[in-house]
């Protein structure tokens, strides 16, 4: 996989969603009346991070990491200890994980991964540990208060199969952070409405929402033109 500058791969489109991520997360930052800069941090970092992931750069997998790290600190000190052990214990780990993957399995010699289409088999045992990882985290985060329980331990389930999905190389880690997403977006929305300072959040993860959406059509299209060229190659 070639090493260079990540930005000169980003399309006209991809730049142009990027720099309105960044404009919403700095927005809803400039007009809270608190602001919090490890949020606003977080936020652009983390909307940065979805760009590359969704070209299936290991650069992204990279910036997950950096996010995950600022995510669990807010997360802690809101007493969202489910994200908190979610991001650092897991996401974080995962993106590691899944970075030395996407080195492992790059396509052809493009900056880009090989895209990975999994078994039914995988998405059985994926099922099964979701399952056993919601369970197990349900009691864990309600043994240490944890605010929220409920929306806090779905958040952990949406997590894990993303994360899941992403180090297996599939198309769908795309959808399964979508409903992520969309959990977060209602939890940050329950803390901005107590502190308005994580509005910014709220907003991060519907920006994180539109950037996985892109992600999802993204790699849909890197599938397609892999198996296209794969096929050309096999029958010259």
């Amino acid at each position: 996989m070639k090493i260079k500058n990540p930005f000169s791969a980003l399309t006209r489109l991809e730049w142009l969603l990027w720099l309105i991520s960044l404009f919403g997360v700095s927005a809803s930052f400039l007009l809270a009346p608190q602001k919090d800069m490890l949020s606003l941090s977080a936020s652009c970092i983390g909307v940065t991070a979805l760009i590359f992931i969704a070209k299936g750069m290991v650069f992204g997998q990279f910036l997950t990491i950096v996010f995950s790290v600022f995510y669990g600190l807010i997360s802690w000190h809101l007493r969202y200890y489910g994200e908190m052990i979610t991001y650092l214990g897991m996401t974080a780990p995962m993106a590691l994980v899944s970075m030395i993957a996407w080195l492992r399995h790059p396509y052809a010699d493009a900056q880009e991964v090989a895209v990975n289409a999994i078994r039914p088999k995988q998405i059985l045992l994926l099922c099964i540990l979701t399952a056993l990882v919601t369970f197990a985290f349900y009691f864990i985060l309600r043994a240490l208060h944890t605010a929220r329980l409920p929306i806090s331990t779905l958040s952990v389930t949406t997590s894990f199969f993303a994360a899941s999905l992403t180090f297996l190389r599939s198309p769908y880690y795309a959808l399964a952070y979508a409903c992520n997403d969309l959990v977060l977006i209602v939890m940050w929305l329950l803390a901005a409405s107590l502190d308005s300072s994580y509005f910014s959040m709220s907003i991060c993860f519907i920006m994180f929402l539109l950037n996985d959406i892109y992600g999802y059509y993204q790699w849909r299209n890197m599938h397609k033109r892999q198996q296209k060229a794969s096929s050309v190659a096999a029958n010259p």
